[in-house]
């Protein structure tokens, strides 16, 4: 079973052990129809972006948006990201993102942290109901930690992995060392998504200098407390 939280609640045991935190129809329910149809409008070919984006996904630019610069910013979502990173931190980027019928299919991975441990924070905004048949997010809890002597991970072995389920306007929020892959679309139902990046006050300077590499048009000087 997968940890799920209410959205004005942080376990914070949990999610350090875990890594990551389900918070469970954190978007309002109205917002979700002009989300969607931002989502539809802001679609880019995969080949048209500053960095060829996989050919089995579709890809959204939408970070200028209001109301996802607003969902960016739910407090809920920003307490989580705050009890993660630990310190100062900013919306380094969003976009939209979705698996094509047939698609989607990824590797156990990592985005890895920057500097130190826990200075990059994820999170996945569902705006469709998402499960096995569409593509959903796996991931293996607890293993954005691991000791200094400890050997590193088989990323074949899916054998610790959850596969992730739940409703439009769920939000995923994980630590970037997280092992997490998406899934195969088999359905071809509709999984959109916004996948948004939190870092560190410290990583500004890295941040800008890559910026136009991932297409980000938006303002990221905001700062957040944790």
């Amino acid at each position: 079973m997968y940890a799920a939280i209410d959205a004005t609640m942080i376990d914070r045991q949990r999610l350090y052990r875990d890594g990551y935190a389900l918070l469970q129809r954190a978007v309002p329910a109205e917002w979700l129809d002009e989300l969607r149809d931002t989502f539809d409008a802001g679609v880019i070919p995969s080949d048209r972006w500053p960095v060829p984006r996989g050919a089995d996904w579709r890809h959204s630019q939408l970070d200028l948006d209001p109301k996802v610069q607003a969902v960016c910013r739910l407090p809920s979502l920003l307490a989580v990201v705050g009890a993660l990173i630990g310190e100062r931190f900013f919306l380094a980027q969003v976009e939209g993102r979705e698996p094509l019928a047939g698609g989607g299919q990824q590797g156990l991975h990592r985005d890895f942290s920057a500097d130190r441990p826990g200075d990059t924070v994820n999170a996945l905004v569902f705006f469709d109901d998402y499960g096995p048949d569409n593509g959903a997010t796996r991931l293996v809890p607890g293993t954005h930690r691991s000791a200094p002597d400890a050997p590193s991970p088989d990323l074949a072995d899916e054998s610790g992995s959850v596969q992730l389920a739940g409703h439009a306007g769920d939000i995923l929020v994980f630590d970037a060392d997280l092992l997490h892959a998406g899934s195969l679309n088999h359905s071809g139902a509709r999984r959109r998504s916004l996948l948004i990046g939190y870092f560190a006050e410290h990583r500004y300077a890295s941040h800008l200098a890559t910026a136009h590499l991932r297409n980000i048009h938006m303002d990221t000087s905001e700062r957040f407390d944790p």
